[in-house]
């Protein structure tokens, strides 16, 4: 039952608009960096290089060295050793965003932002680790760049191909896209408008999330 409730379409659209709405949140409150889309780090970091903005550029490099650690941590997780002490790693993955996501509503703005983007960073590494399918597709929940590709190619395989599985591919991609454009807008609004609290918003959808493994198991 956890293999078909983390590759079903409402997990991973409660976990994309949920990463769309972090790197809103974290861009907005924590000096224009991002919790989950590394590759807007890098690029930051190097108009920041570029700029000799030292310090700046400094505060790019904690998340993406975290979500490296990240990654690192969801293949051992997966890997044989760890099965006999973790039982479901899919699980701790999602608890581990929601506990992050629940103490960085606590954290005030004064504190550095690498408090709170690199705890976000590594958690959402953790979840492209271990979950990137929805049902026989590939989608990455934290970034969209490649879920626009997908949906290009499904689109030109059903439009002139006449392929009928990539059209129905073309609607799970387009509700993927749409999720974490709605996440990311929400979040902007939200952020702006509570602050650091606003983590508490993302960290309910993946609780919900989280509950989906329950329900379906019964």
């Amino acid at each position: 039952m956890t293999i078909e409730t983390s590759t079903s379409l409402r997990f991973a659209l409660l976990l994309t608009v949920a990463s769309g709405f972090l790197d809103a949140y974290t861009y907005v409150s924590r000096g224009g960096v991002f919790a989950n889309a590394q590759t807007g780090n890098v690029i930051l970091m190097g108009i920041d290089l570029s700029d000799r903005h030292w310090q700046s550029a400094l505060a790019h490099v904690w998340p993406i060295l975290a979500f490296l650690v990240g990654v690192a941590f969801a293949n051992l997780l997966k890997s044989a050793r760890a099965e006999r002490v973790v039982r479901y790693p899919i699980r701790l993955a999602v608890a581990a965003q929601v506990v992050v996501l629940v103490a960085v509503g606590f954290v005030p703005a004064s504190v550095p932002d690498a408090l709170v983007t690199v705890p976000i960073a590594f958690v959402a590494a953790m979840q492209i680790g271990l979950f990137r399918t929805v049902g026989t597709l590939s989608y990455i929940a934290i970034a969209t760049t490649g879920n626009l590709m997908r949906l290009t190619e499904a689109a030109y395989a059903g439009l002139v191909d006449r392929d009928r599985d990539a059209r129905r591919s073309v609607a799970v991609y387009a509700a993927i896209i749409a999720s974490f454009a709605v996440g990311a807008v929400v979040g902007a609004v939200c952020t702006r408008a509570v602050g650091g609290p606003a983590a508490w918003i993302p960290a309910g959808l993946l609780g919900a999330a989280l509950v989906l493994f329950f329900v379906d198991e019964r």
